[in-house]
């Protein structure tokens, strides 16, 4: 399991634009950046303070007055964009209008729905632009790790998989104007994760609720969220998001945490991702029992929040530099937001969903 981490660029010299300068910029995409030497020179947000803020917190030469002068920039050839889902699909089409700029790396949620995120994966393949969407959970070294389990067989057949999240985020503002909290949010990494592991299920069936907490900040159906994947093949999975988790913020006890466990024919893995103790660095970590062994429990030193943040970013310059593919790709992503439009429409309407219903009413062959 040595092979946890990313790998890098050979290249890391393609000069990078980064668009947005809130926690996620700030606090994850750039630390990640800085500790794997890549070029980040420039960046722009929607108040140029917090921009100049940032800048001189992470060491960036140049501040652009908003996101056109930045997408105008001839040095950059790459832009990192970390904004709102109703404001990034703009940038996107504007970047596309840029004949220097030759990689994007976008967000999650890619838009509001998948329909959008499809317009936009072909505005970017039209212009020769390679869209990279930023699912970093994919590259969380345990996730990683039980990945690279599966694909080796090492845990024989997939029987049961799931993925439990009890724990509190801090939600943004801008979510108020979505009039959504949980599935495009949080779920989508749990729910790309599952697809990451196993591929695209045949049907998915959602139950979803009001978080009381969040609820008395603003209306919303997809507080707490259930789901159940079935595959051709027999496997099940499961994904919660608990993000009440009973009433710590209110007096009580907390017992907050992630956890994921996959069941094989051959062998179990259990993993834990830190990322709800977060200011605190919690490494993720993996136990793993096969039937050719006892425990195997190796310990990293590594993070999600932040060290996760570097993998969709190397994926795009590899992809750039013609060393290897990308994963995280706009196309591929569209088979994810398919999945959480589809646990969307389960959830209303009571039923399980085919994501190919999806794909097929936003023109995705």
């Amino acid at each position: 399991m040595s092979e946890h981490l990313p790998p890098l660029p050979m290249d890391r010299t393609p000069a990078i634009g980064c668009i947005g300068a809130g926690f996620i910029m700030a606090d994850c995409h750039l630390p990640a950046y800085r500790a794997a030497s890549l070029n980040v020179r420039a960046i722009s947000s929607r108040r140029e303070a917090a921009a100049r803020d940032v800048a001189k917190r992470h060491g960036i030469a140049v501040v652009h007055p908003d996101v056109t002068s930045l997408l105008d920039d001839p040095a950059l050839s790459v832009i990192d964009i970390a904004v709102p889902p109703d404001v990034q699909p703009e940038i996107i089409r504007e970047a596309c209008r840029r004949p220097h700029l030759r990689g994007i790396l976008a967000q999650k949620p890619l838009a509001g729905s998948c329909a959008e995120a499809a317009g936009l994966v072909r505005a970017c393949r039209e212009a020769g632009k390679t869209l990279v969407v930023n699912q970093n959970m994919r590259s969380d070294h345990a996730v990683r790790s039980c990945g690279r389990l599966l694909a080796r067989g090492e845990l024989g057949e997939p029987v049961l998989g799931t993925i439990e999240m009890r724990a509190i985020p801090h939600w943004m503002d801008w979510q108020q104007r979505q009039g959504w909290v949980t599935l495009r949010i949080m779920s989508i990494h749990h729910l790309d994760t599952l697809r990451f592991w196993f591929g695209q299920p045949r049907r998915i069936f959602t139950a979803v609720r009001p978080d009381p907490r969040t609820s008395l900040r603003f209306a919303h159906t997809d507080g707490i969220c259930a789901s159940t994947l079935e595959y051709d093949g027999g496997l099940i999975c499961t994904s919660l998001e608990d993000v009440w988790a009973g009433p710590a913020q209110e007096g009580a006890e907390a017992d907050c945490f992630v956890r994921f466990r996959v069941e094989g024919t051959n062998g179990l893995a259990l993993g834990s991702i830190g990322w709800p103790a977060w200011p605190e660095r919690v490494p993720s970590t993996l136990d793993v029992s096969t039937t050719a062994g006892g425990w195997q429990k190796p310990r990293w030193t590594e993070s999600w929040f932040p060290d996760a943040f570097i993998g969709p970013m190397a994926e795009l310059l590899r992809d750039l530099e013609g060393t290897e593919p990308a994963a995280c790709t706009g196309e591929d992503n569209l088979l994810t937001m398919a999945l959480v439009d589809a646990a969307y429409r389960s959830a209303e309407e009571h039923r399980a969903v085919d994501p190919a219903e999806i794909l097929a009413e936003a023109g995705v062959g």
